[in-house]
């Protein structure tokens, strides 16, 4: 149920599987027509989408979508869509309902460029098969006014501490779950949570009453990174969960704030392009797949939204010194530490079945807001 900074935009798609990239045309030759994308704010701007209509020849045609939830709904809802922007907690779900088909890596040119980490990210990478293209990613991460607050820092013990009643903002997502159950996997080990995506009832029940006892320490919670940034903006929090982006906005805007991975580590978000089961236009969706791939479109979409491109060679256009505040440098020990974004399943990926799916976590988020 991810949410962007505003209503969600636009544009473009995911990698053609084999048996579609048979229909392309020859090389050389441009595409033409219509593609219809399910995306997010800000993936489709005119400075990196109208330069791919004049190569191509394809028009992008947008549908937004609010949340993670709506986009996979707009996806089954089979309306013609050629391609889908998805993160994590939606990528798994159109995988199992039979919504998106695998992606040949060989089709697009850039392949071995993009950050290996995602490449094999468990939000698309099932049964030894690719399922997308990885764009842009981000870790969650502690969030703090220093001038106003002056606890905790390195820890995410600092939003489950009642010193900080009335300061704390985190995420309006049931997503959100997989942070509290991070947390407790490193402080709480007896529970035997491994992947805080994959919850057995009594792990989810332990991960809900932790977020239950901090229901009355939250001062807000944001659907929005432009909500979270206005709540700093008016002292309305000191402390929270926040995306990057967030940061760099209260920044810019004169709002000192800093950042951190919390020792616990981070969960984070990476999104892929996926190409719906049954494309009107597969060409003009291969040919999206190739030129998203690229690294200075890539950087172009980075420095737009403050995300971080999942191709590496992006660094080149991004200068050194965003290339080191984004971590677009494909840094190991960095990645390791973030627990990417999977849409929570019965089948726990270990050969179990007892864990608990997205559909209760919802219901579950419900019960802890109230």
């Amino acid at each position: 149920m991810k949410k962007r900074f505003a209503v969600v935009a636009l544009a473009t798609a995911a990698l053609l599987a084999t048996t579609v990239a048979a229909t392309a045309k020859p090389a050389g030759e441009r595409a033409g027509g219509v593609l219809k994308v399910v995306a997010w704010e800000g993936y489709t701007e005119n400075q990196w989408v109208k330069p791919f209509e004049k190569q191509s020849g394809c028009k992008i045609q947008h549908q937004y979508a609010g949340s993670s939830d709506e986009m996979y709904n707009l996806m089954k809802k089979n309306a013609g869509y050629d391609l889908v922007s998805a993160s994590g907690d939606a990528s798994n779900r159109l995988i199992a309902s039979g919504l998106v088909q695998p992606i040949d890596p060989s089709t697009i040119p850039d392949w071995k460029q993009l950050t290996p980490q995602l490449v094999k990210g468990p939000n698309h990478f099932v049964d030894g098969k690719y399922y997308g293209v990885p764009w842009q990613w981000g870790p969650n991460v502690l969030m703090w006014n220093p001038a106003k607050y002056k606890g905790v820092t390195n820890s995410w013990s600092a939003l489950y501490d009642p010193k900080n009643k009335g300061l704390i903002t985190i995420p309006n997502n049931p997503i959100q779950i997989a942070d509290a159950a991070l947390y407790l996997s490193k402080t709480k080990p007896a529970l035997g949570i491994k992947d805080p995506y994959e919850l057995t009832s009594a792990q989810l029940d332990a991960a809900v009453d932790l977020l239950k006892v901090q229901r009355p320490l939250i001062k807000a919670y944001w659907g929005f990174a432009t909500d979270e940034v206005k709540i700093f903006q008016t002292g309305g929090a000191t402390v929270g969960a926040a995306w990057p982006l967030a940061v760099a906005q209260l920044n810019r805007a004169g709002t000192k704030v800093s950042q951190a991975l919390p020792k616990e580590g981070a969960t984070g978000w990476s999104d892929v392009w996926m190409l719906a089961k049954n494309p009107k236009n597969p060409e003009c969706a291969e040919a999206w797949l190739k030129y998203s791939a690229g690294a200075k479109v890539q950087a172009q979409v980075a420095k737009f939204n403050t995300y971080t491109p999942a191709n590496l060679q992006s660094c080149k256009a991004l200068g050194a010194a965003s290339c080191k505040e984004l971590h677009a440098d494909g840094n190991v020990s960095y990645l390791n530490k973030i627990k990417f974004w999977k849409t929570p399943l019965s089948n726990c990926g270990n050969g179990k079945t007892n864990c608990v799916p997205y559909s209760q976590w919802v219901a579950k988020w419900t019960s802890i807001k109230g």
